[in-house]
Order: C-alpha cells, then structure tokens, then sequence
C-alpha cells in the first residue's frame, strides 16, 4: 500500500546513530545519505526516509503517529528496544511484552526517535 515512509529531522547525523542502531538490531543495514542529504533505510523490500523538513520549518513529531515496523521474534524487538534507547531514542510506555488483543496477542514495544517520532516494534504471536 506503502512506497515509502519520510520522518522531519532537526540532525541527520544524530537520527543516524538512531536509526543505524535499530535497524542494525533487527538484522537490517545502516542507512545510506542520498545526494539530496536524505537517510535511506531498505529493509525487506520496505524504505524510510528521514530528512529535514523542505520547507526550512523544524522538524515536529506528529500528535497521534505512531510508525509501525513489523518485526519477526520478540528477540529481535528486544534488540530494538535496547538499541533505541541507548542510541538517542526515549523507551516509552510499558517494556517489550506480549499484549492481549481480540485480533490476537502481539509482542509490542514503543520508542520515541531523537526528533520525537513514536515508533512501534510488532511481532504478531
């Protein structure tokens, strides 16, 4: 449904150290800087953007987003969690655990980016 995802940044190279630690966490590569200064993620088939706002604007966190990342074991989201936290990002609501949906049980874990981005981690059970 999806091309693509872009987050605002105020540093790029402190969104790096970021974001390299999380997709390095859950087995992904550190991004690459394309010729517009832009960071670019490949995961799976997937891509996220993080780049400063081309309006010259600082770079907000949106009200209610939340960016979901699907994620294959609730290792690996532990993985994510912890290098999130120790990389810049902010550990938020409840620790990794499972949670009880009518859709079906999940493993969930949330971090807010440098920038304020919410970030989810998901692996359905």
């Amino acid at each position: 449904m999806f091309s693509h995802v872009m987050l605002g940044s105020n540093d790029i190279e402190r969104s790096r150290k970021f974001y390299d630690a999380i997709f390095t966490a859950i087995g992904g590569t550190p991004g690459t800087l394309n010729p517009k200064g832009r960071l670019v993620y490949i995961h799976k088939g997937e891509r996220l953007v993080i780049g400063k706002p081309l309006n010259g604007e600082p770079a907000t966190a949106g009200n209610g987003s939340t960016i979901g990342f699907a994620i294959e074991t609730p290792e690996k989201i532990d993985a994510w969690w912890k290098a999130g936290g120790e990389n810049g990002g902010t550990q938020i609501e409840d620790p990794p655990g499972v949670r009880k949906n009518p859709a079906g049980d999940m493993y969930l874990a949330y971090l807010r980016d440098p920038d304020g981005n919410k970030l989810c981690a998901l692996h359905s059970m």
